[in-house]
């Protein structure tokens, strides 16, 4: 449920977001993304965050995170770690979990409503704290992939659900190919 006159802030966990659409079989239109939302109210920031790695030539994210910074989202990154597994398998971690709690509780008091695009039940507590100095919250996941992309306790807490399939005609582009694996691994990372 959304009013025309209240003030809306998005916070997308892009490497969540991306997971969830690529479960669903199609990629987000970040430009139809804003647009839907800024039809459904006042939209006063619409936040990306992700890790990048920093040592690649050419990072697949790169084109997405210039469009985003460029297109009126307010981009949050900080550079991936990379380190090998027990297995020695490559593995990246870029976490922004706590980049994105920090902004949505500073943002609080100047929004009516956030929109929260990640199915991590790691952000529970802060749903639960944003809710208590009065901010409805939102949570944009899916319950339609095997298995579900969003946590129980998540959507549990959350005022408002919305499932990500139901905005893929709104949305959503069909999937891009990508160029080799590595694109793909890294891509999936995010």
């Amino acid at each position: 449920m959304f009013y025309k006159d209240e003030r809306l802030a998005l916070f997308i966990d892009g490497s969540n977001l991306y997971a969830a659409a690529k479960s669903l079989g199609f990629d987000i239109d970040y430009k139809l993304l804003r647009q839907e939302f800024m039809r459904r109210g006042k939209l006063l920031r619409a936040f990306y965050y992700t890790a990048l790695l920093e040592n690649d030539e050419y990072s697949p994210i790169r084109p997405l995170v210039d469009w985003l910074h460029y297109n009126g989202f307010t981009m949050v990154t900080k550079p991936a770690k990379e380190y090998t597994d027990s297995q020695g398998r490559r593995k990246v971690k870029g976490n922004m979990d706590i980049e994105l709690a920090v902004d949505a509780m500073e943002l609080a008091p100047r929004v009516d409503h956030i929109v929260l695009f990640s199915g991590d039940g790691d952000f529970r507590p802060l749903v639960e704290s944003l809710q208590r100095q009065g901010v409805r919250v939102s949570v944009v996941s899916t319950i339609r992939s095997q298995p579900p992309m969003i946590s129980d306790d998540l959507r549990r807490q959350a005022d408002n659900f919305i499932e990500l399939d139901d905005l893929k005609e709104v949305i959503g582009r069909p999937p891009r190919e990508h160029q080799n694996d590595k694109d793909s691994a890294f891509a999936a990372s995010h």
